[in-house]
């Protein structure tokens, strides 16, 4: 690899740069560790920075089970993994590098990466829904590299400040966008009795979220019972199923037993399995929602009838906007806590660790980071 370079733009700090590197995977589902852009030696002059944009040194980025899936599945639906391609998009870092034209950021900045670039052109971004920007580059969605790398240009507008919020919290903002979408589109109400379906971390966000709307009872269900002893530590009050084997109908009612006979008037599905899709629709009150977060096949079979007898509206969620600030607020004032969804960390350079033991269900892990430092 090329020798350590200066970076210059620190405001005379004259910091010591290492290689670019990231973290990879093809079409094979091979995982790899290789050098990236931007080189050190363009951060330190920074000869690639375009108009707008900020260099980053990346310091801590989540594992999503989307980059765990383009590795092993190489696909999410039309989302196909066609070349070598740099994962990774729930990242925060430093500002080491910032072109004249950007007066919003300065070095030495913490800020949390939003990691998608719009047209600011089509319908859906004049209209404020940029997440339906038909000409999004969403990092780590193919063909777009992500953010699992030492040092990214981004544009400075989706690089948000997060004061001395922990690089961790920085990262966490990302799936708590998710899960903020989500309740906002749902308009979950106080004092409603809400089924979280799945208990991995963008459930136990969205279970967050959850409780601190109010939601009573609150139930969220997995067929892990680990993973549901950790949502019970996370949140005493919500009551814990674990889903049993049977048909929907059949989980349903014992999922309504766990909220002592009251029927769910909203259920936010974060799984996207089919089974637990349908067993939601089964579940929730006449007049209810499904609210679908999870990410699932491109076709599945629901109990249409049941829905349409009980007036089930069924919505589903596509990433986020707008929800980033409210985010900020909501971790800094401590409404929301999500310093213990970190059970495991590595280095950058122990990346392929960090993929094996999120890949791993017996591994007990919730949220994995990667993590570079120097």
């Amino acid at each position: 690899m090329a020798p350590a370079a200066v970076n210059t733009n620190a405001n005379g700090t004259g910091l010591s740069l290492k290689p670019n590197i990231g973290v990879y995977t093809n079409p094979k589902h091979d995982l790899w560790i290789s050098e990236a852009g931007p080189t050190a030696e363009s951060v330190s002059a920074g000869s690639d920075l375009k108009p707008g944009e900020v260099t980053i040194a990346i310091r801590s980025t989540g594992i999503c089970g989307s980059d765990v899936h383009f590795w092993h599945a190489g696909c999410i639906g039309p989302m196909i993994v066609e070349g070598d391609h740099i994962l990774g998009h729930e990242s925060a870092g430093d500002v080491i590098a910032v072109h004249p034209s950007v007066t919003s950021l300065k070095v030495g900045d913490r800020v949390a990466v939003e990691p998608n670039i719009i047209c600011n052109a089509c319908e859906p971004c004049l209209t404020g829904h940029y997440n339906g920007c038909e000409n999004v580059a969403f990092l780590s969605t193919p063909p777009v590299p992500g953010l699992l790398r030492r040092y990214v240009n981004h544009p400075a507008v989706w690089c948000h400040k997060i004061g001395d919020m922990s690089y961790e919290n920085g990262s966490l903002l990302e799936p708590l966008s998710v899960a903020l979408a989500g309740m906002q589109r749902a308009k979950m109400q106080l004092g409603d009795p809400v089924l979280v379906c799945g208990a991995g971390p963008i459930g136990l966000v969205t279970m967050l979220c959850c409780a601190a709307g109010g939601a009573s009872p609150l139930v969220v269900t997995d067929i892990s019972e680990s993973r549901l002893a950790f949502a019970k530590e996370l949140c005493p009050r919500v009551i814990t199923h674990k889903i049993e084997p049977g048909s929907a109908e059949e989980t349903a009612k014992a999922i309504v037993k766990s909220f002592n006979g009251v029927e769910p008037s909203l259920t936010m599905e974060c799984t996207g399995v089919e089974s637990s899709i349908n067993a939601a629709i089964w579940a929730t009150k006449f007049g209810g929602k499904v609210f679908i977060i999870g990410v699932g096949k491109n076709e599945i079979t629901i109990p249409f009838m049941r829905a349409s007898v009980r007036e089930v509206d069924i919505q589903l969620q596509y990433r986020y906007s707008n929800t980033w600030p409210r985010a900020i607020r909501l971790v800094e004032s401590g409404v929301i806590d999500l310093s213990r969804l970190v059970t495991h960390r590595f280095p950058l350079e122990d990346a392929l660790k960090a993929f094996e033991t999120s890949a791993d269900p017996k591994s007990g892990a919730i949220k994995v980071q990667i993590q570079s430092f120097d």
